[in-house]
C-alpha cells in the first residue's frame, strides 16, 4: 500500500488535472464543441484513474487492518456515499424516464450537430467575407497609393505653375513700374504744358495791353492832326477828356478777359476739388453744392465790402496829394489796380467763414469745419476783389430758392427735372456785366421747390459747430448794398 501511495504522490495527479481544468477554462470558447467533449472525457478518464488507484489504496488499507479494522470508517463514510451516488438515483427514475433521458439526450445530441453544422457554416462564410475584405482592402490601398502618386504630380505640376505665375507677377510689376513712370514723366509734360499755357495767357495779356496802348496812341496821334477829335468806341474806357489814359483804362479789357477766364477755371476746377473734399465729409451732394455756392456768394460780398473800405482809405490818403491830368477817382482806381497785392484776403476769408457758420440753410455735420474750403473761399475773393476795379465791374447776378427758372441766367444740372419751373437750389450763381449775362450760373430745378425753399426758410438759425473757431478780428457789419443783393 505504501509503495502505491508513494507512486501517486510522486506522478502527482491532482496537479496535472488541475493545470489541464485550467488549460482547458482558457481555450473553452476557441474550440469547438468536439474538442471541447474531448476535453471533458479526457479529464473524466483521468478522474476515473485517480479513483481506481484510490479504490486499490482502500483495498490495500482495508486488508493491512483485518477483518474487524476500519468497518466503521466504511459503514459511516464509504456506505453512505455510495448509497447516495446509486441507490437512490436508481429509487428516483424509472425505466420510462430513463428512455425518456436517452431521447432527450439523443435529440439534444442531434441539435448540438446542426448547430455545430451552422457555426462551421457561418464560420465559412466569415472566411470568405474576410477574404472579400481584405481583397477589397488591397484594391483601395492600390486605389490610395495611386491618388499619392498622381497627387504628388498634381503638387509638382502646382509648384512650377506657381513658379510661372510668380514670374508672370513678377514681370506685371515691372511692367506696372514702367507705366507708372510714363504716367510720371506725363504729369510732367502736363504741367509743363500748364505753365506754357499760362505763359501764353499772360503774353496774350500783354499784347492786349500793348494793342489797347497802341489803339489810344494812334487815336491821339490823328486827333492831334485832325482839327476835331473824334470819339472813343472803347468799351471800358471812358470818353477821352484831353488827358492821358491810365493804366487801369489801357488794362481793362485784358482784365475783364483774364477775370472771367478766372471764375470760369474757379467753377470748373476748384469747385469740383473742394466738392471732392467735403463729400468725404458729408453724404448729400444737395449739402455741399449749397455750401460752395454760399461760399462763393459771401465771397463776392466780402470782397465788395473790402473794395469799398480799401477805396476809401485810398482816396483819402490821395486826395491832399493828387496833381495829375486824370482825376482822382481814376488815379484811387489805377492806383489799386497796381497794387491788387495789398489787399487782406485773409479777413475777407474769415468774414465768409463766419457768415456761413450762421447761415440757417446749410446743414452739415458737426466734425466738418469750412477752413477746410479756405483756399476755395480766397481764390474767389480775389477774383471778385479784382472784377471791382473793372469799368463797369462784374457782379453775381440775384438769386433765391424757389425763384422761377432762367434760360438766359442759368442751365439746368443733370439731375434736374427739365419739366420744373421753380428752382431748388442754386450749384453756382451766374456772372452780371452790369444788367448783361456774361456768363450763365447752374441751378437744380424740381417740382414742389416753392414749398421747399418756405420749409428752409421757416426753420430755426443753426448755431456753428464746436469745432469751428471765429478766425475774424472783427464782426461783419452788415450794410445797405450789401442787405439789397444778398443772394440767398
Amino acid at each position: 500500500m505504501a509503495d502505491t501511495l508513494r507512486r501517486l504522490v510522486n506522478s502527482s495527479p491532482y496537479g496535472v488535472l488541475q493545470d489541464k481544468l485550467e488549460a482547458w477554462y482558457k481555450d473553452y470558447h476557441v474550440f469547438s464543441c468536439d474538442q471541447n467533449l474531448n476535453r471533458c472525457c479526457e479529464l473524466v478518464e483521468l478522474t476515473s484513474k485517480i479513483q481506481g488507484q484510490l479504490f486499490t489504496i482502500l483495498n490495500l488499507t482495508a486488508h493491512e487492518g483485518g477483518h474487524y479494522s476500519g468497518v466503521d470508517t466504511l459503514k459511516s463514510r464509504l456506505l453512505p456515499w455510495l448509497g447516495s451516488c446509486f441507490t437512490i438515483a436508481a429509487s428516483s427514475v424509472s425505466s420510462d424516464t430513463s428512455l425518456s433521458l436517452i431521447q432527450e439526450s439523443m435529440e439534444k445530441d442531434r441539435k448540438i450537430r446542426e448547430l455545430s453544422s451552422a457555426h462551421d457554416s457561418d464560420l465559412q462564410k466569415i472566411e470568405d467575407r474576410l477574404c472579400s475584405t481584405r481583397i477589397e482592402l488591397d484594391t483601395v490601398k492600390q486605389e490610395l497609393a495611386d491618388t499619392q502618386i498622381e497627387l504628388d504630380s498634381t503638387k509638382n505640376k502646382s509648384a512650377t505653375t506657381l513658379l510661372a505665375t510668380e514670374d508672370e507677377i513678377l514681370h506685371l510689376k515691372a511692367e506696372l513700374r514702367v507705366a507708372q513712370e510714363q504716367v510720371d514723366l506725363y504729369k510732367r509734360k502736363l504741367d509743363v504744358l500748364d505753365d506754357y499755357e499760362r505763359q501764353v495767357r499772360i503774353l496774350r495779356d500783354e499784347v492786349s495791353f500793348l494793342t489797347a496802348e497802341k489803339t489810344i496812341l494812334q487815336e491821339r496821334l490823328f486827333r492831334s492832326r485832325s482839327p476835331s477829335p473824334l470819339p472813343r468806341r472803347s468799351r471800358s474806357v471812358s470818353p477821352v477828356r484831353g488827358e492821358s489814359p491810365t493804366r487801369a483804362q489801357l488794362t481793362s479789357s485784358s482784365r475783364h478777359a483774364r477775370l472771367v477766364s478766372r471764375f470760369s477755371d474757379l467753377y470748373a476746377t476748384e469747385r469740383l476739388e473742394s466738392q471732392s473734399l467735403l463729400r468725404k465729409y458729408i453724404d448729400e451732394l444737395e449739402t455741399v453744392q449749397r455750401i460752395l455756392f454760399i461760399a462763393v456768394v459771401e465771397s463776392f460780398q466780402a470782397a465788395k465790402l473790402a473794395y469799398r473800405q480799401f477805396k476809401s482809405r485810398v482816396r483819402k490818403t490821395l486826395s491832399s496829394t493828387h496833381i495829375g491830368p486824370e482825376s482822382l477817382e481814376d488815379a484811387v482806381v489805377d492806383y489799386i489796380v497796381r497794387n491788387l497785392d495789398l489787399y487782406d484776403v485773409q479777413t475777407s476769408v474769415n468774414d465768409v467763414i463766419n457768415a456761413m457758420n450762421v447761415n440757417p440753410r446749410i446743414s452739415f455735420p458737426p466734425e466738418v469745419d469750412f477752413v477746410l474750403i479756405s483756399s476755395f473761399i480766397r481764390e474767389a475773393c480775389r477774383i471778385a476783389f479784382a472784377m471791382q476795379t473793372l469799368d463797369p465791374p462784374l457782379d453775381l447776378a440775384f438769386s433765391s430758392d424757389g425763384e422761377l427758372y432762367s434760360d438766359v441766367k442759368y442751365r439746368r444740372s443733370f439731375d434736374s427735372e427739365f419739366t420744373a419751373p421753380l428752382v431748388v437750389y442754386h450749384v453756382w450763381p451766374a456772372l452780371l456785366e452790369g444788367d448783361a449775362v456774361i456768363l450763365k450760373g447752374e441751378a437744380v430745378t424740381r417740382r414742389g421747390a416753392l414749398w421747399r425753399s418756405r420749409s428752409r426758410s421757416s426753420s430755426p438759425v443753426r448755431s456753428g459747430s464746436p469745432s469751428r473757431t471765429f478766425m475774424a478780428s472783427r464782426s461783419r457789419s452788415p450794410s445797405p448794398g450789401r442787405l439789397s443783393s444778398i443772394r440767398l
